[in-house]
């Protein structure tokens, strides 16, 4: 998913993060993080609160206690407050595209990082007073799925991380990155992020526990890698959807 890894432990609220960092990071950047973390956090707060549109960048400035201009200092736009885990999705879909890279398996390197991110996710939840409940991250999800500013700029990061997944596909198989065969399989491998979105938002409506969901978003992403790394051909009737399962230990 490409929003945000933290949400507040309820609309209007911001999420206190924890304050006490690597013993060896600097103190300006520890400040400099929680800031960037309070601003994200009181904006979506409010976001969900009263509504994407309605709420300004100076409005979350003022809840944050900063100038609008530092706001603009952590995040380059008004959607970037909610869309602000891109730069992290950028880094890891390198690592897996570089073509110096030891694994054998594209798709497998693909869902340990997306695992990773989801495991990470609901730590982050989880060191909160009152973690976020399914149905908080349900309308998360909902507004950025209703709101069309926000759901443009999200393809519009898909599209730039495809590229840079096609390079690194293409720079492996020695090949052209507008070749269509290093196109489709990046979008394929990049789909993985696109059903961890989805599924967030299918199983949040569910009664399910915080770790149940993060545990159901898992499967169904490890699902979808199944199907790409068997083929579309899996698919048709007569062929099992879900992967095997993994034979008890004797």
């Amino acid at each position: 998913m490409i929003a945000r890894s933290g949400l507040p432990t309820e609309p209007g609220s911001a999420y206190q993060p924890n304050a006490g960092g690597a013993p060896d990071e600097g103190l300006r950047e520890r400040k400099k993080k929680l800031t960037r973390q309070l601003i994200s956090d009181t904006a979506t707060g409010m976001f969900l609160k009263d509504g994407f549109d309605a709420v300004r960048v100076i409005d979350v400035a003022a809840a944050c206690g900063v100038a609008e201009k530092t706001v603009y200092n952590y995040f380059p736009t008004k959607e970037a407050l909610i869309l602000d885990r891109f730069e992290d999705m950028e880094a890891g879909i390198r690592r897996v595209f570089d073509p110096h890279a030891t694994s054998s398996s594209l798709v497998e390197a693909a869902v340990a990082v997306i695992v990773t991110e989801v495991e990470t996710m609901f730590e982050e939840w989880g060191r909160a007073d009152h973690p976020p409940d399914p149905a908080l991250i349900r309308r998360f999800a909902e507004m950025i799925d209703h709101t069309p500013a926000l759901r443009a700029a999200q393809w519009e990061m898909l599209d730039r991380m495809a590229q840079v997944a096609a390079e690194g596909m293409a720079a492996r198989a020695g090949a052209d990155p507008d070749d269509p065969e290093p196109l489709i399989a990046a979008h394929a491998i990049l789909g993985l992020w696109r059903v961890q979105f989805g599924s967030m938002t299918r199983h949040a409506g569910r009664d399910l526990t915080a770790m149940e969901l993060r545990d159901a978003v898992i499967a169904d992403v490890r699902r979808a890698a199944h199907l790409i790394d068997t083929g579309l051909w899996s698919f048709m009737p007569g062929h099992p959807r879900r992967p095997p399962r993994p034979k008890s230990p004797s």
